[in-house]
């Protein structure tokens, strides 16, 4: 006993006099890393004041720069970032807009060029581009496991590389890089603002796993196992914090949904900065199709447009259309098409349109859907046109651009009923009905019947009703918000 007590004591005395040298290293190491930080930020100052020039006025421009790796894509993202420069370009004279892209298959002609083709959108002054070689550390395919986390840090050294080669007095990140924030504002010694289209990670995404719900982002082998589902469920909300953390430094924090406000607040707890500023929608393009009460007809067509990915949830369409037929009497008129619009964007896109035909052929409904795919936008504009019902399925989508879509061409929307649909797009405008949403292969099915049962001259009332609300989504709309919010970096 009196031996084991004397090496107890031992112990202690040696772990207390083990403390304070630790103790010292480790504020030597911080003070060093301090230092180090401190001097990096003062070599990148320099090396900004070397590489922005004066102008012709002997003023040096603004330099206002958005990162967005993909710029060439033409997506809906891409749209938000060239109507974002235009709007900076009318609006402030002395600036020079700059892209951070890692399109090199492209020059900065093309891609502007690219733009205005895509979207109508002619810019003002030129713009300047700067080429990334280190896209791949933000691919998906890249990072097998731990996806969320490898692109984050990828997404570090992507920005740094950024930063060695223009150094901004203004960044905006307009794709979701929040890890990149931190290392432009205080190494680079920017004002940064961010436009999120949805939070990379979310409370959402945090149920799902704490649940052990099946999903296409969550693996069933991983539901059926409590102690991978514990591993996850940990590593998420790890991930969650550092995401919060970076976030946190922007000065100005624009999300494009209440969905997507709703999760950035929760996580990010910044509310002073943060503002929704919806993204711009071709609207008008789709309102110039002209707006007439249904005339008899022998068919009905039902229309979804989306790309064909998981998250699209298309099954669920087909279950419930196959559903809709079979509750129909046998031989009813008009009878009922489904038409399935979207793009094919690799291998597997194109595997998953060969698994929903061989759905279709299993529930029987072949004959009555079509799947249209990569179609020219006339094409697109003219089923639109002809369609009563615009389909939407996809949970929790953070806006849903092609909701809008729909609507300003003129169907009757009915969309899933969550996340930006639910709170911003399908909602009473003036206190009238826009649409409708639904959630199971049930509702879907009794919500269409319903529509189909309306009279030509109701279903023209939520048509007009839904064409009045969208106006709010135009790229007018949009310019004057993003003016608003981006403010404050500029004064």
């Amino acid at each position: 006993m009196v031996a084991g007590g004397l090496c107890q004591c031992g112990l202690i005395r040696l772990l207390c006099s083990l403390l304070i040298p630790a103790l010292f290293l480790s504020g030597v190491l911080c003070v060093c890393l301090v230092v180090l930080l401190w001097g990096i930020r003062l070599w990148i100052l320099r090396r900004k004041k070397q590489l922005n020039a004066a102008g012709t006025d002997g003023k040096r421009p603004l330099v206002v720069a958005f990162f967005h790796p993909y710029c060439n894509a033409g997506g809906g993202g891409e749209r938000v970032l060239w109507c974002a420069i235009r709007m900076l370009q009318k609006k402030y004279r002395n600036i020079t807009c700059v892209v951070y892209t890692g399109d090199r298959d492209a020059t900065g002609e093309e891609i502007v060029e690219g733009a205005f083709r895509r979207f109508n959108i002619k810019l003002t002054h030129p713009v300047k581009f700067v080429f990334l070689e280190k896209r791949y550390l933000v691919e998906a395919s890249l990072y097998p496991h731990f996806t969320l986390l490898g692109q984050s840090l990828g997404s570090v050294f992507l920005g740094w590389e950024a930063l060695l080669k223009c150094v901004p007095d203004i960044y905006i990140d307009s794709m979701g890089y929040a890890f990149t924030l931190p290392l432009f504002k205080y190494l680079g010694g920017c004002r940064v603002g961010c436009y999120v289209h949805y939070p990379t990670i979310s409370t959402d995404m945090l149920s799902v796993v704490r649940n052990q719900d099946t999903r296409f982002n969550n693996a069933a082998f991983i539901t059926n196992n409590p102690l991978l589902s514990k591993f996850k469920l940990v590593y998420y909300y790890f991930f969650a914090f550092m995401y919060g953390l970076v976030g946190s430094c922007s000065d100005v924090i624009m999300v494009n949904s209440s969905w997507t406000l709703n999760h950035i607040l929760s996580l990010w707890r910044a509310g002073a900065c943060t503002s929704v500023v919806y993204p711009p929608c071709d609207v008008q393009t789709f309102l110039d199709i002209p707006l007439e009460e249904e005339k008899s007809t022998t068919e009905y067509s039902i229309v979804s447009v989306s790309q064909f990915r998981p998250e699209k949830d298309h099954p669920l369409q087909i279950r419930a259309f196959a559903k809709l037929l079979k509750e129909r009497s046998l031989g009813q008129q008009p009878s009922l098409k489904l038409i399935l619009i979207g793009g094919c964007r690799n291998q597997q896109d194109e595997e998953r349109v060969n698994n929903l035909k061989s759905l279709c052929e299993n529930l029987g409904v072949s004959n009555n859907v079509t799947f249209r795919i990569n179609i020219p936008f006339e094409e697109l504009k003219r089923h639109l046109a002809e369609a009563t019902i615009g389909l939407h399925t996809m949970w929790n989508e953070h806006f849903g651009i092609g909701v809008v879509e729909c609507m300003a061409a003129g169907t009757v929307i009915l969309a899933h009923n969550s996340g930006g649909p639910r709170l911003d797009i399908v909602v009473p405008y003036d206190g009238h009905v826009t649409g409708f949403l639904a959630e199971t292969e049930d509702s879907y099915a009794e919500t269409m019947a319903y529509i189909l049962s309306l009279s030509p001259e109701k279903r023209l009332e939520i048509r007009e009703n839904a064409r009045r609300s969208v106006h709010r989504f135009s790229d007018q709309h949009f310019e004057e918000t993003f003016q608003l919010s981006v403010e404050p970096l500029f004064k």
